[in-house]
Order: structure tokens, then C-alpha cells, then sequence
């Protein structure tokens, strides 16, 4: 069986200033575009449908002297805009734009919060898919809450009970014979 010894080649100026050279290039670009990812896949959504790309073409966006918006794509191309152009343009896209179900959890996760901490009432862990819950009060289970396909609010007393449909989980809350915790 053969084998190879490997010696250690000699390090000259060259060498070295090439990887300094290097290092030096890798924190500009770091410095110009960071390595963290700071666009969301619905702001790749909104950028790719005022531009007419592909969104996972886009790499990142940056506005530069307060006027100018840079777009630049993972082949390295750019593309720039006006600011106050592409401003309105992403406004009138975030209007048409449809609600991921990330998006759509976490506004009806906000609203659950908020009308539990009105009620006075917690929750169990809520089941992400299909958007329920258990509501307790005092550790007491007073029914389950969810939210359906048809965008409603839904409630019921027991598991396996007939389910009233209502437009507010304020309403659904109430649904369930709860009323709004007094202030002491």
C-alpha cells in the first residue's frame, strides 16, 4: 500500500497578504450586508409581486442616503428605487396580500390574550392546526374556544357538545356564561 507524506510548504508575503486581504473583504461584507437573514418570506412576498420576481431570488434591501431603495437578488444583481415610490407600492401590495397561517395564529393568539386577560381566565396549549383551546378559570375548565375555517369564533362546554359560532372571542368567551372580570 502506498503512502503520501505531506510536508508543510513554506508561507511567503504573498500568502499571507492574499488571506489578509481576504479576511479584510469578509467583515466589509459582513459590515454591507450582515449574514442574518432580516426579511420574512411575506416581505420576500411583497418585494417579489411590486418587482415581478421570483421572492426566493430576492437576498436582501436596503435604503441608502434616505432616498434610494436597494434591492438586491442572491445572484448578486441590484436594483434601485425611489423610497417614497416603493413605499406606496408595498402598502398597496400588503393590502391585497393574503394572511399566511403563521400570520393568521398569531393575531388570533393576540386576541385569545387579550380577551382571557379581560376575562380573568387562562388557557391551555393551543392547538396550532386547528386554532383551540381549553379555557380555565381558577384552574377550572369552563369549555373550549377555537377559531374555524369559515373565520369564526367558535365555543362549546364540553368536548364532544354542539359548538356556537359567533364573530368575537369576546362573544365566544361569553357564549360559555362568562362575564368581564370587575376592577377592585
Amino acid at each position: 500500500m502506498a503512502y503520501i507524506a505531506h510536508t508543510q510548504q513554506p508561507v511567503d508575503a504573498q500568502s499571507l497578504a492574499q488571506a489578509e486581504l481576504a479576511q479584510y473583504m469578509n467583515q466589509q461584507a459582513q459590515a454591507v450586508a450582515p449574514t442574518t437573514d432580516p426579511l420574512t418570506s411575506r416581505d420576500r412576498r411583497i418585494i417579489g409581486e411590486i418587482i415581478e420576481v421570483d421572492p426566493e431570488s430576492i437576498h436582501t434591501i436596503w435604503i441608502e442616503a434616505g432616498i434610494t431603495v436597494w434591492v438586491q437578488f442572491v445572484d448578486g444583481r441590484r436594483l434601485a428605487f425611489d423610497r417614497n415610490w416603493f413605499a406606496i407600492k408595498v402598502q398597496e401590495v400588503k393590502a391585497t396580500l393574503p394572511e399566511t397561517p403563521r400570520e393568521r395564529n398569531e393575531r388570533l393568539s393576540a386576541e385569545l390574550e387579550a380577551a382571557c386577560t379581560k376575562f380573568g381566565l387562562t388557557h391551555g396549549q393551543i392547538d396550532w392546526l386547528s386554532f383551540s383551546t381549553t379555557l380555565y378559570l381558577n384552574r377550572l375548565c369552563i369549555g373550549f374556544i377555537g377559531y374555524n375555517r369559515a373565520n369564526q369564533w367558535y365555543s362549546r362546554r364540553n368536548q364532544l357538545g354542539g359548538s356556537r359560532t359567533v364573530k368575537s372571542v369576546d362573544a365566544a368567551i361569553a357564549s360559555l356564561g362568562v362575564r368581564q372580570a370587575l376592577a377592585a
